[in-house]
């Protein structure tokens, strides 16, 4: 009996909604002024260091999601490298913890110049829906100097790239 709705639900196929439709146009616009304002201010693509706070993990799904098919975040000239060491950008998620205010201050750091910090979603802004908490420090900038916010709970990859378009469109120089 429980073999009925198996076979129905793989006859059927997926259920999910199709994603929106990205303006060809608009993304290959985006792309260039990415890589060539990446160009201006550091000769080279961008690297980007994500670290979670102590987040819900929305922000990061999101982030995640830029390594897509569907935005493709290597032909932004923007790539995620898995050392401190080697980021320009450390794209912060989630409040900033108690337990986690020391782990944030050695990656911020071991990270060379120049260097950028994103406070990516509410909750890295000021504490978001765990305001409040014993167990939360407060937003990002308790701790470290915060370049630039990205509000949103949680923002999506479009604006995850604007932002970081503006970013570096501001230190381009």
């Amino acid at each position: 009996m429980a073999l009925l709705p198996l076979l129905q639900t793989l006859l059927s196929g997926p259920q999910a909604e199709r994603p929106a439709e990205v303006d060809a146009a608009t993304t290959r616009a985006l792309a260039e002024r990415l890589e060539a304002a990446a160009q201006r201010r550091l000769g080279r693509s961008l690297a980007l260091r994500a670290l979670d706070g102590g987040s819900c993990n929305g922000c990061e799904l999101e982030m995640h999601m830029l390594e897509s098919v569907v935005y493709e975040l290597e032909r932004f000239g923007l790539r995620f490298v898995a050392s401190p060491r080697a980021a320009d950008v450390l794209l912060a998620t989630g409040p900033l913890t108690r337990n986690m205010t020391e782990a944030a201050l050695a990656t911020w750091a071991a990270m060379g110049t120049p260097k950028w910090l994103v406070a990516v979603g509410d909750c890295a802004i000021d504490g978001g829906v765990f305001k409040g908490s014993p167990a939360i420090a407060g937003g990002l900038d308790q701790a470290l100097p915060v370049d630039l916010v990205i509000r949103g709970c949680p923002p999506t990859p479009a604006q995850i790239l604007a932002g970081l378009r503006t970013l570096l469109e501001a230190n381009a120089g």
